[in-house]
């Protein structure tokens, strides 16, 4: 399942969300109708099918439990989870608690991030695009460890041209 996009979408009075035929598509819905609704990061909600919330515990577990973080981010991400069904309209209702934790009103953005939906208000989406867009190039060189870097590093110096 690999999900991309950025979708602007509007939250009704029951904070609800309508989800893209697309995404839904993505998601394997109808066979597949549960999300979990999690606190994100950077002021996001994230939004999980089972199998993809199952490897973050996976990744946990590979993690000392005794670690502070580790405890931390447990308690607060899996206590304040919740399952949502996408009904047959396609809807999601987000949890009036995490939508008030992400700061949630009326219009929002439904990103689709690699195997999770990320879902932000559009105005702290905006500011955050807006300051990131920026180093889009320093940001990538770091997540992907500047590969054109380090090869250029090892690679042996460049000798001059011989006259012919």
């Amino acid at each position: 399942m690999l999900l991309t996009g950025a979708y602007p979408r509007t939250l009704d009075e029951k904070h609800r969300l309508a989800i893209p035929k697309l995404l839904r598509d993505a998601l394997g819905h109808p066979q597949k109708s549960v999300v979990y609704i999690a606190p994100g990061t950077d002021g996001s909600l994230s939004l999980y099918m089972e199998d993809a919330l199952s490897g973050i515990g996976d990744q946990l577990a590979q993690a000392s439990p005794a670690g502070r973080d580790v405890r931390a981010f447990s308690r607060l991400f899996y206590a304040q989870a919740q399952p949502a069904e996408i009904d047959r309209q396609g809807r999601l209702r987000i949890p009036p608690e995490l939508a008030q934790w992400a700061g949630l009103a009326k219009d929002v953005v439904l990103l689709g991030v690699r195997d999770h939906l990320e879902l932000w208000s559009a105005a702290r989406w905006e500011t955050y695009l807006g300051e990131m867009q920026t180093h889009y190039d320093e940001i990538a060189e770091k997540a992907f460890g500047n590969p054109a870097a380090a090869s250029l590093e090892s690679a042996p110096p460049a000798r001059p041209a011989q006259p012919r």
